[in-house]
């Protein structure tokens, strides 16, 4: 039930079509992250009504609150939270490494304490896989090892061997428990080393896997640094399959890695910085609790057709902000959310006609990133 069809290029850029049994997926496509079986401050309904193709889901809240044994009742997240589109679930690996406490990682995989309330917990490979199919995600992420910025190409190495090491368990448990409705995508590591990245992209390609994620970006590193690490290791990744840029973020770093090949995005951003008041237009961002905003008449972008645009005022949605109204979260949720969904339309449709590199250009002429 999982298949994908590139459709269009426009020099290394590509559109395709990601097929799940819940149906299909035009690429490149942006997840709303929905951490704990929701995407902060807005249902389901809402991100449909954006343009959300499919959302994701985080492993290692999931699996602390409310539990597999709750979310089992309902034969997994889908049902549970109202969302009947794909789901892709991280692996937890990341959350154990900035939020659990006393974390350690063995060959065995990671012994932590919760961040709720202490308890002791070890997430294996096999056990992420096993929560991840509890949950039932249409795209399930192997287990992989987080490293700080900057680490030595000594604990790059080391890291990235366990990583792969990892994704063979992974592969084990995934090949022995799932059903054709769940895929496997593993996740190249490498720090910022390009013959560790070619390493690992050449291990996990030898595994057969689903599709690949390139993990591992967007930890602290210089941008020229991320994208020229993106640069070397997506073209080592096989063509026929998604290429995905986890937890990666600005617009234009997408415009910029759509440009290099990828094919799937996530990030919290648009959500996080709804909620800060930043908010994303064509022309850059601005800050909604800017004084300059307290009389503006106009909507937040002019050419957004977002429910938000199509409503409110600056005035208005800074009024909101500044009182700490719950609506002003919502109302700048969706109106991010929109905006990245719509910049990856927009994409999807330059490269159909094959004038990526006019829309690029365009983008940056508008795109002034000017925070007011």
């Amino acid at each position: 039930m999982f298949n994908f069809k590139i459709t269009h290029t426009s020099g290394r850029a590509r559109t395709g079509i990601l097929e799940t049994s819940r149906g299909k997926i035009k690429t490149p496509i942006f997840m709303p992250v929905g951490t704990l079986g929701t995407v902060k401050a807005l249902s389901p309904e809402e991100l449909l009504n954006c343009g959300a193709q499919i959302i994701l889901g985080n492993t290692y809240h999931l699996y602390l609150r409310p539990g597999c044994d709750v979310i089992e009742r309902f034969a997994g997240l889908h049902k549970f939270m109202h969302w009947d589109k794909p789901i892709l679930t991280d692996s937890g690996g990341f959350q154990v490494f900035s939020l659990a406490k006393l974390s350690k990682i063995s060959e065995q995989g990671y012994s932590f304490q919760s961040h709720l309330d202490g308890s002791q917990h070890l997430l294996t490979p096999e056990k992420s896989v096993e929560i991840q199919l509890c949950l039932n995600s249409d795209i399930v992420m192997c287990l992989d090892q987080c490293l700080p910025y900057p680490a030595t190409d000594d604990e790059t190495r080391e890291a990235m061997l366990l990583t792969t090491r990892w994704a063979e368990r992974c592969k084990e448990t995934w090949a022995a428990k799932t059903g054709p409705q769940n895929a496997l995508f593993g996740i190249v590591q490498g720090g910022m080393n390009k013959d560790l990245r070619y390493l690992s992209a050449q291990a996990l390609t030898a595994l057969d896997f689903s599709g690949h994620a390139i993990g591992g970006l967007s930890v602290g590193e210089p941008k020229d640094v991320m994208l020229e690490i993106a640069d070397h290791t997506l073209p080592e990744l096989p063509n026929e399959k998604p290429k995905y840029i986890m937890g990666v973020g600005k617009p234009e770093d997408l415009v910029e890695l759509v440009a290099m090949g990828a094919d799937m995005f996530d990030c919290v951003m648009p959500t996080r910085n709804a909620r800060n008041g930043q908010l994303f237009t064509r022309y850059g961002t601005i800050n909604i609790a800017n004084s300059r905003h307290k009389q503006d008449t106009q909507p937040i972008d002019t050419g957004c057709s977002c429910y938000t645009c199509c409503h409110y005022s600056r005035a208005y949605l800074r009024h909101l902000y500044m009182a700490k109204e719950l609506l002003a979260y919502r109302l700048n949720t969706l109106h991010n959310i929109h905006y990245y969904l719509d910049l990856m339309r927009s994409m999807r449709e330059a490269i159909r006609k094959n004038r990526f590199e006019g829309f690029k250009q365009n983008f940056y002429n508008d795109y002034l990133n000017e925070k007011t």
